[in-house]
């Protein structure tokens, strides 16, 4: 059964339309036209995740996560006081295994990201690729113009509320903690988006995702779960420790030896400070990583385009921490108060 879009499907071709007609021309307006396609395709394809759970042909696995996606929502509503409007009421089955391929690039001797402009959400340091072979040739394009470059897949978008995001197979695969996590990650993009502001954003919605996934679980009273949830934020935090040391040791080397003239020592430099990175890896921090291969730490990908974009999900979040903490370890009340401070 497809459900249909009623009013916003003609809005939507709309926009695509106006779009393809004003800036087809432009390679911002293909990226654009191309991503409007690809998202009223996965709008056109929605099922109710309602009857689809309630369906005594959907198998009992997926009848079991399906539901546990309303559950979280309604949690994420009654609990944290998130605006889920429609998102995460209708399921998307997709035809491949990867929803898109997300771009960052980064100066090699800068700690200063490759950045892209968008309407709505402004500059961001990232670009997602629904053409994947698009993604390829722009990383290689990058890459050729002395970037480093970071192509990694995301399973999970928000639209920020403007349409009724569906939960896509892509999230399903995931197991109960990452599924809870994501709904919640991406219901706070709907209660708050500072625009042009994505390590914020991300690392915010990190945050609530993380913690509301623990919240979550204690609250069905599985423990078992919900200590799960907890290795893996305290992971999070470990982690986020180390990116934190490491931007900031080579910000302050980069802006110390600034000038062409040196940018050999800049480049020096960085290499020495990364293999430090990675002997602390190996050598203290995967032994203490609780849900995390401790392999991890030797293969972890290590250079200014990967650390800015897992930076862009990891940072602050010993300080979004501290406001929990005083908040009374209350979730709702944190994300309320780091809100308002943020505004």
């Amino acid at each position: 059964m497809r459900v249909r879009w009623g009013g916003i499907g003609f809005v939507l071709l709309a926009i695509i339309g106006g779009i393809a007609l004003v800036t087809a021309i432009t390679p911002v307006g293909r990226y654009l036209v191309q991503g409007a396609i690809a998202e009223a395709k996965i709008l056109w394809h929605r099922r109710s995740i309602a009857e689809l759970a309630a369906n005594s042909g959907t198998t009992p696995i997926v009848r079991a996560k399906l539901q546990l996606v309303l559950d979280a929502r309604r949690f994420a509503v009654d609990s944290l006081g998130l605006p889920a409007k429609d998102a995460f009421t209708k399921f998307t089955q997709l035809d491949h295994d990867t929803l898109v391929l997300v771009l960052s690039g980064a100066y090699r001797d800068a700690m200063r990201p490759v950045t892209w402009w968008f309407p709505v959400v402004g500059r961001v340091p990232y670009k997602g690729f629904f053409d994947f072979a698009l993604a390829q040739r722009s990383e290689k394009e990058l890459a050729a113009q002395g970037f480093d470059t970071y192509l990694r897949p995301s399973p999970a978008f928000s639209t920020l509320g403007f349409f009724n995001d569906p939960l896509l197979s892509t999230t399903l695969g995931s197991d109960s903690i990452e599924i809870v996590n994501t709904v919640i990650h991406e219901l706070t993009h709907n209660r708050y988006y500072a625009n042009g502001q994505a390590v914020f954003n991300e690392s915010f919605a990190s945050f609530v995702g993380a913690r509301g996934a623990v919240q979550f679980f204690a609250s069905r009273g599985d423990t078992a779960n919900a200590r799960r949830a907890t290795d893996r934020w305290d992971d999070e935090l470990l982690l986020g420790a180390v990116w934190y040391r490491t931007f900031h040791t080579l910000d302050s080397i980069f802006a110390a030896h600034p000038g062409d003239s040196v940018r050999v020592l800049r480049l020096a430099a960085r290499d020495s400070i990364y293999a430090q990175t990675r002997k602390q890896l190996v050598d203290s921090i995967g032994p203490r990583l609780k849900s995390i291969d401790p392999r991890y730490a030797s293969r972890v990908r290590l250079d200014n385009a990967a650390l800015l974009a897992r930076r862009i999900y990891a940072t602050g979040l010993d300080d979004f921490e501290v406001v929990w903490v005083r908040e009374g370890r209350n979730l709702k009340r944190a994300l309320e108060a780091i809100i308002a401070t943020a505004r």
